[in-house]
């Protein structure tokens, strides 16, 4: 293949280009702006989950102590009935000694009830406690994210002004140069190596590699719109006089 050498040499600008282009994806595909964030999402997700254990704790805890309540109630209830009846006298005595032993019975279950109700009420306290603690943990983790996000983002911005300016400099930079030596560079880079290089001295710019001298001889007697090409790497050779 042959191509003017001014067009070989604006090659040499459109492997820059594109070797900037392939940093920016290469960046943007890691990220560590989004492994932060990625990392920031499961402390969050961490978060809500123990809102609502902490949440769901709280609530049984709410409704144990409002059963309680109503047990011990009930039982006060009782008692202040019975005693009513005692104190009237509208009793038999046999009814009074009942009435006796049904107080005492009664007695001892609100003491129990009461005991079992001071217990669930501490758990209850501590339950508030966690939750505010989880709640307060989850609105941190939510501005960790936030922030996170943004700074993501902003790398993400600057990655993107990168690629929009090195594209219309590509789309330019290809509307210079002959269709059929941009198509056999373009198939040289979608083999993941480089499409064209330098020839700084005796070494190959697209694969840093010294060539040997018969190699090198070749290259430097082809003529000067011939394209040649590096035995290392393949890479279009561009002869710039360096």
């Amino acid at each position: 293949m042959k191509a003017d050498p001014s067009a070989q040499r604006r090659l040499l600008d459109l492997a820059a280009v594109d070797a900037e282009l392939s940093r920016a994806d290469h960046r943007r595909r890691t990220l560590p702006e989004q492994a932060a964030v990625e990392e920031a999402e499961r402390t969050l997700r961490a978060a809500q989950d123990a809102v609502v254990v902490a949440q769901t704790t709280l609530s049984d805890l709410d409704r144990d102590v409002a059963k309680l309540d109503r047990e011990v109630e009930q039982v006060r209830t009782r008692e202040v009935r019975d005693q009513q009846l005692l104190a009237n006298g509208s009793v038999s005595a046999k009814q009074a000694n009942d009435l006796q032993h049904e107080l005492a019975s009664l007695e001892r279950r609100r003491a129990v009830l009461e005991e079992e109700q001071l217990e669930v009420m501490e758990r209850q306290e501590a339950a508030g406690v966690d939750l505010k603690h989880e709640t307060e943990a989850h609105a941190v983790a939510q501005t960790a994210l936030a922030d996170a996000v943004e700074r993501r983002d902003g790398v993400l911005g600057d990655i993107g002004t990168v690629e929009v300016r090195r594209g219309e400099e590509r789309t330019n930079l290809l509307k210079e140069l002959p269709e059929d030596l941009v198509a056999l560079y373009d198939k040289l880079r979608s083999r993941g190596a480089a499409g064209a290089g330098e020839l700084i001295g005796n070494r190959c710019g697209a694969c840093r590699l010294e060539m040997d001298r018969n190699e090198l001889r070749e290259i430097q007697a082809a003529a000067p719109d011939e394209v040649v090409r590096c035995e290392n790497c393949g890479a279009i050779v561009v002869r710039t006089g360096k």
